[in-house]
């Protein structure tokens, strides 16, 4: 559960793949740009949001109303 993986290239994991693929980047790109990029999944696996590094737990609290 807490081994290092990899979340792009040619070996990153099925579910980073999955990830990425659902809710690109606004620009196209999918790939991770950087540690605590943030996804919201819900109960069904859809894939609702993605967030980037610098996005606060507070400022995705404010969204959150938005997915409900």
């Amino acid at each position: 559960m807490f081994a290092k993986i990899d979340v792009n290239g040619d070996g990153a994991a099925e579910l980073y793949t999955m990830l990425k693929a659902a809710k690109p980047h606004d620009d196209g790109s999918v790939d991770v740009r950087w540690n605590f990029e943030k996804f919201l999944v819900d109960g069904e696996g859809r894939v609702l949001a993605r967030w980037d590094t610098g996005t606060t737990p507070e400022q995705i609290r404010e969204q959150l109303p938005e997915y409900m």
